[in-house]
């Protein structure tokens, strides 16, 4: 008899060093192949990065999960607070988000006493302040950041697979990035980023249990 075929990997898309960092230095008991890929700031960047990965040998099925830091949009919203993204959004589409309950639940588990909230993820290409955060709170989503909305829809375009997108929040209306408390902010999603890949891990291994 054959070997069995070999399990699909995951992408773990994210864009700043410190970000990487974080997800490095977690825990590391998965089940699968696990690739953290660090595309660069900004849209573009992550549209080129992730096409690139998918590309390669053995990736083609690859599930795609983008996560990083966030902007939150909505009022109450702290620093280290968790968003599970439903859908992503940007000038080039919506792209639905597979297991959403699944990394809420999981999420709770491995951060216990962090708030998750879920909903539409918008994308920006640069960083969104004051009057603009209100704004695009009015269109329905509750966070923004640069590259999930990016990584995302490219990686549906390079063929059919599973994608989700999981934010910290590092800023929020009340807690916007320039002001006293931003270190401390900081400290605290790198912290909860470094927390969450055990929760990333068991969205990948409920992927490739066989249906009924």
């Amino acid at each position: 008899m054959g070997k069995p075929p070999a399990p699909a990997p995951l992408l773990i898309a994210c864009a700043l060093g410190i970000e990487r960092l974080a997800l490095r230095t977690g825990d590391r008991g998965s089940g699968g192949p696990v690739t953290v890929l660090r595309t660069g700031m900004g849209p573009r960047a992550a549209e080129r990065s992730v096409t690139r990965a998918l590309a390669g040998a053995g990736m083609r099925d690859a599930a795609v999960l983008a996560t990083g830091f966030c902007a939150g949009l909505a009022p109450g919203m702290h620093p280290g607070d968790l968003v599970v993204a439903e859908e992503t959004r940007d000038p080039g589409g919506r792209t639905p988000c597979v297991g959403t309950e699944l990394l809420v639940k999981e999420l709770v588990r491995a951060v216990p006493g962090r708030t998750v909230h879920t909903g539409p993820v918008t994308g920006a290409d640069h960083v969104v302040r004051g009057h603009e955060r209100a704004e695009l709170l009015t269109t329905g989503a509750i966070a923004v950041d640069m590259e999930s909305a990016a990584t995302l829809l490219s990686a549906v375009r390079a063929g059919v697979r599973p994608v989700a997108a999981v934010r910290v929040v590092v800023d929020a209306p009340e807690h916007e990035l320039v002001r006293i408390g931003t270190v401390r902010g900081g400290i605290s999603a790198f912290r909860v980023l470094r927390a969450v890949l055990p929760a990333f891990f068991e969205w990948h291994r409920s992927l490739l249990l066989p249906r009924r």
